[in-house]
């Protein structure tokens, strides 16, 4: 019986009284949308959604916009690539976007355009 495989995990479900929504759940799919990720069984892809979602979106004016803005799973060299977000994010009081903060933000959605793939070590 192929459910026999979930037994493991359903058994923990229920030791430690975890409940889950039928209508949330979906077992033996080849890919699916997982915490805003598109996970497959060798690979986690941005969402493209959002991606496209970065790529319309304006410069932030706020600090909480620019913590929004961000996917550093999947921006190789994040801290580099950030490093004009990292420093205005220190000086909360005085926040101002610059010229530098506008630079790094158009690399980054055009390094966007073609995310790499997260992909499972054989």
């Amino acid at each position: 019986m192929p459910h026999e495989r979930f037994s493991g995990v359903f058994s923990s479900v229920k030791k430690y009284g975890v409940k889950l929504n039928p209508q949330k759940c979906t077992f033996e799919v080849e890919r699916g949308k997982f915490l805003g990720y598109l996970v497959t069984q060798r690979e986690i892809e941005a969402n493209r959604d959002k991606i496209i979602a970065i790529q319309q979106m304006k410069e932030p004016r706020t600090i909480k916009e620019v913590q929004q803005a961000t996917l550093h799973r999947f921006i190789s060299r994040a801290a580099d690539r950030g490093l004009p977000f990292f420093k205005i994010l220190r000086n909360t009081k005085n926040f101002q976007w610059t010229e530098e903060c506008g630079q790094a933000f158009m690399e980054l959605k055009s390094y966007l355009e073609r995310p790499p793939l997260l992909s499972k070590l054989e």
